[in-house]
């Protein structure tokens, strides 16, 4: 039977990141994805705030999670996938090719000898058109690099989970300048995506509305084929990466792209303390431009 999962989405006005609760309603398996870890930069201070509000969906529908989906090292928040796991059981899952972003950001902060950038800091690493189960429902992973290498949408029940590699039709898509990142690699991963049944639901990870609309996070396959700004039908590869190339040179670098990527290679884990008991995050100086490209 199509259509069984249910599917509730968490809007965190902080971080503009949507995550996700979806489920088999009867078996009670749930999967959550990419939850957030809240984090003031100002003073340092991590709460979980976004995560306990998700987990207490999680409980008033007497769920048990299996899985905790990511679908790529977010650099514009702190994943809160160890909270949930915490509190909540599940396997916290990645993208084989995770183990490329932690090579490079190993070297970028020059991490800890002891952190190894072989992906064993996840319960699972997926290869591309891996299935599993959510309950009695079958999933599959999706690799679609292009904003980061090792980018995965999940396809469940009909409704696929992109990530970054899509926006809302009125915003577009995710840039592709980050280390590791590639335009054309994101425009043949949309156009996978968009190869799905037009009736196909679409939920993204970011939404960032102008003033003329509230926050939304699902549409179609349908809706993005007629009329995403950057990947609708007609709109071919060198236009986009023109486009997209132009456009990334414009663009700062997100606010919380410095702690999250340390947290967020880590599947979540603080970096580990030092002698004296607290956890240090590093700030490369210099290091990354100032703006994109």
């Amino acid at each position: 039977m199509a259509n069984r999962a249910t599917t509730q989405g968490f809007f965190d006005p902080q971080t503009w990141t949507i995550s996700y609760v979806v489920w088999d309603p009867a078996t009670h398996r749930a999967a959550v994805i990419d939850p957030v870890l809240d984090y003031d930069f100002r003073s340092g201070h991590t709460s979980t705030r976004s995560a306990d509000r998700l987990l207490a969906h999680v409980r008033d529908n007497g769920l048990q999670v299996d899985w905790i989906l990511e679908t790529h090292a977010h650099a514009d928040h702190l994943s809160g996938a160890r909270h949930v796991q915490a509190h909540a059981g599940g396997r916290i899952a990645i993208g084989e090719h995770i183990r490329l972003v932690q090579s490079t950001f190993k070297k970028l902060f020059n991490l800890e000898p002891g952190f190894l950038p072989d992906g064993s800091q996840f319960d699972h690493l997926f290869k591309d058109g891996e299935t599993f189960r959510i309950g009695d429902i079958e999933a599959t992973a999706l690799l679609v690099p292009g904003h980061t290498p090792a980018d995965m949408a999940y396809l469940i029940d009909g409704a696929v989970f992109v990530g970054d590699t899509l926006f809302m039709p009125d915003l577009g898509s995710a840039r592709a300048d980050f280390p590791g990142g590639d335009a054309r690699q994101l425009y043949r991963s949309m156009r996978r995506l968009l190869d799905l049944p037009p009736e196909t639901t679409m939920y993204v990870c970011h939404d960032y509305p102008p003033a003329s609309r509230q926050p939304r996070w699902e549409t179609t396959v349908a809706e993005q084929r007629a009329g995403n700004i950057h990947a609708r039908d007609g709109i071919g590869e060198d236009a986009f990466v023109a486009m997209r190339t132009a456009r990334d040179a414009t663009l700062d670098m997100p606010t919380l792209i410095l702690p999250s990527i340390q947290v967020n290679v880590r599947g979540g884990q603080l970096p580990p303390p030092d002698d004296n008991g607290i956890a240090y995050l590093r700030i490369p100086l210099n290091a990354l431009p100032a703006h994109g490209g």
